[in-house]
């Protein structure tokens, strides 16, 4: 069974590696600051179910296969690089309309999906998964202590997407993202096209 000293150490890791800023942060904060806490909300959701889904994956050993296969993980990299790129052009759209584009303001069943997408297309999470179960799980530990720790970092990045939505959506977050709105989103549509650029890239990238 999986000690408190491992649990920690795969928690501690499992926090920096989902807290850390990154594309689903980014777009989280960004959706949040934009339409607001409902939609901020479901979005993290979907980034929760993503990210759950690929801890599954590596927990299952399914993460050791795709990892030992460059052409599905080359594959994935591509279609992920892409999801990103489009991201990155919605927001450059966005970033040069003169009031916030109407879709953000009425498209609230989409938010889910499109925090579900964005963790699936990111096949990187399945390689930091396995990094942070490595950590303290072992032969050991067994299938149920491999479970509990996978379960323990479900929780937590939910909790972490939460709290990102509740503090970017705030009223003072959202009245500073309204006088430079503009500025925020064509920031973000740079980022996002340089970690699709780069995940794209590293597709082709000999290991």
């Amino acid at each position: 069974m999986l000690d408190l000293s491992n649990l920690f150490a795969v928690v501690a890791a499992f926090f920096v590696a989902a807290a850390s800023p990154g594309p689903a942060n980014l777009a989280l904060m960004s959706t949040s600051l934009a339409s607001g806490r409902a939609s901020g909300l479901r979005f993290g959701l979907g980034l929760s179910v993503g990210l759950g889904i690929w801890g599954l994956v590596a927990a299952s050993g399914l993460g050791a296969v795709l990892q030992a296969s460059s052409v599905a993980l080359g594959v994935l990299k591509v279609v992920g690089g892409a999801y990103l790129l489009w991201l990155a052009f919605r927001s450059a759209q966005a970033a040069r309309a003169p009031t916030a584009p109407l879709d953000r303001k009425v498209a609230r069943g989409g938010y889910f999906k499109r925090g579900l997408l964005l963790n699936l297309a990111n096949p990187k999470a399945v390689v930091a998964w396995m990094a942070v179960l490595a950590l303290g799980v072992d032969h050991d530990s067994g299938a149920a202590g491999l479970g509990f720790a996978t379960a323990v970092c479900m929780v937590i990045g939910l909790l972490i997407y939460v709290a990102y939505a509740l503090a970017f959506s705030t009223g003072w977050a959202m009245d500073i993202y309204a006088r430079i709105r503009r500025w925020v989103d064509g920031a973000v549509a740079g980022l996002f096209a340089i970690a699709g650029v780069g995940l794209i890239r590293s597709a082709f990238v000999r290991q």
